[in-house]
């Protein structure tokens, strides 16, 4: 199917959403302020998008309080609130060319990884929490014979939900899910580059029945929507996934507010460890590949540090660089891509400044280094791999968010183990080896949430996600992304 389609014809007829979807509709934003949005893989405008501020928010917010109060969610039986959410998944695979579109178009991502993983681990995601609404159960705790003690889960109330740019369906059916599961009321803000397909998700989840009010969308920008978010005494919960800067200033406006519970899936500095006795130089340089160049390098968890014993050093570099050519930038809405364009001129520009950093902090090009298809206007950057870095370069300290790998050569185990570990970060990392004992010594030894053997960027929705340090914390995926959306209460009976 996504081969027999014409995308470029396809995308100058698709409907781009860009008005704030509050109560159940889409309507008109408070102080008619827009901002634009623009397709990176050309640069040319594809319209003005409502930016919500402080009224709108609060519109939105107290939209999603009243029908919390009123019960029409959070107090619906769990399997007629599993039907809904099992209806709203349906709904987004049914309109799977939509919303791949209009995230290629908003992004830059590949139409075929928007089509056959964004759009289905999406739907995925909603229908795994669907399902787990009805089976997840309290707990009767163990207290003196005349009392009977019943432990309870109850949804904290009114959510937001803010979200990044680079896998923008992905990290709102991660939030949604969970929070509409446990019975919650969501106002969800989309990253302004990417707003399409979340207001696409409210139009959606009306037609799947949730009642209105219980799923509102306010596009803006970050310091004005996101910010009255954050501060709004009247949100209960704020779940975030983006930059660390942005996550330590949520943090702040918890304390300045009503100290609303925050969740935090923040930046990444990933360590790809490849120990002297890995035994499938061909699998490892696979997987140091994708594990940096896939989505254009523009992942949280992406595997920017290569650290990489001295005795194999030169020939996993050669192994990487040949799989760094699968991933040249081409036309997002080709099916054949694999690697589209950064999301902005501004992210292109950021990431060209690493790569010049890097460069006059002697770090040698391997390959790479440039801005690609000028010719287009949109922006691209060449698959990048630098040599003879230092752990203490920027190139190797901070999150550059493109594809830029950072290779780092060190002499045995336990120096591996000390640079992974030396970072801010902690979200991710991966070690390869043909040894039993390295393997579990190596898993124990990283200081991450998330830890890969032989493999990268492995992911199951029954497997909690969330990291370490300034990379955050609360859990996203699994039963455990349930726990910041609900208040635990214990109720003591006499008798």
């Amino acid at each position: 199917m996504l081969q027999t389609i014409d995308w470029h014809a396809r995308a100058k007829s698709v409907r781009l959403p860009n008005r704030p979807f509050i109560d159940g509709q889409y309507v008109d934003s408070v102080s008619n302020e827009t901002f634009p949005c623009v397709y990176p893989g050309d640069g040319r405008l594809l319209t003005q998008v409502a930016s919500c501020n402080e009224a709108d928010v609060d519109k939105a917010v107290r939209s999603a309080r009243k029908a919390f109060n009123a019960g029409v969610w959070s107090r619906m039986a769990p399997a007629d609130r599993r039907r809904i959410l099992l209806r709203f998944s349906e709904l987004i695979l049914a309109n799977r060319e939509e919303l791949a579109l209009l995230e290629t178009l908003n992004v830059g991502k590949p139409i075929a990884n928007a089509f056959n993983g964004d759009v289905v681990g999406a739907a995925n995601c909603i229908a795994w929490y669907a399902e787990a609404i009805d089976k997840v159960y309290g707990e009767v705790a163990a207290t003196a014979h005349e009392m009977t003690t019943l432990v309870v889960r109850e949804p904290v109330g009114v959510v937001a939900a803010v979200v990044p740019w680079n896998y923008p369906m992905s990290m709102a059916a991660w939030k949604l899910g969970p929070a509409l599961a446990t019975g919650n009321s969501v106002v969800l803000k989309p990253a302004e580059q990417s707003p399409f397909t979340a207001l696409k998700f409210g139009e959606l989840a009306i037609e799947a029945g949730l009642p209105a009010g219980v799923l509102n969308v306010v596009p803006g920008l970050g310091h004005i929507a996101g910010k009255a978010l954050g501060l709004h005494m009247d949100v209960d919960c704020v779940g975030f996934t983006g930059s660390t800067e942005v996550g330590k200033y949520f943090m702040q406006y918890s304390g300045q507010s009503n100290i609303k519970r925050i969740g935090l899936e923040l930046g990444g500095k990933s360590p790809q460890v490849v120990l002297a006795d890995c035994d499938d130089l061909d699998a490892a340089a696979a997987g140091v590949a994708a594990g940096i160049f896939a989505n254009t390098g523009q992942v949280c968890n992406a595997g920017s540090r290569l650290i990489v014993d001295e005795k194999i050093r030169d020939t996993l570099f050669e192994k990487i660089t040949a799989q760094a050519k699968s991933f040249l930038p081409g036309d997002p809405l080709d099916a054949a891509t694999r690697m589209g364009s950064l999301v902005t001129q501004e992210q292109m520009d950021r990431v060209l400044g690493y790569i010049d950093a890097g460069r006059a902090e002697g770090a040698t090009t391997l390959i790479g280094g440039s801005r690609v298809r000028t010719e287009t206007g949109g922006f691209y950057i060449e698959p990048t791999i630098f040599d003879r870095v230092r752990n203490d370069m920027k190139i190797a300290r901070e999150e550059i968010f493109g594809p830029v790998l950072s290779a780092i050569t060190v002499k045995g185990f336990d120096e591996a183990m000390e640079v992974a570990n030396d970072t801010v970060y902690g979200l991710a990392g991966a070690v390869w080896t043909g040894s039993v004992k390295n393997a579990h010594r190596a898993a124990k030894a990283i200081k991450a949430g998330v830890v890969w053997v032989n493999c990268f960027d492995r992911g199951s929705m029954a497997v909690p996600f969330g990291g370490f340090k300034q990379s955050g914390f609360g859990r996203d995926k699994s039963l455990h992304a349930m726990d910041k959306y609900t208040d635990l209460k214990a109720m003591w009976f006499a008798h």
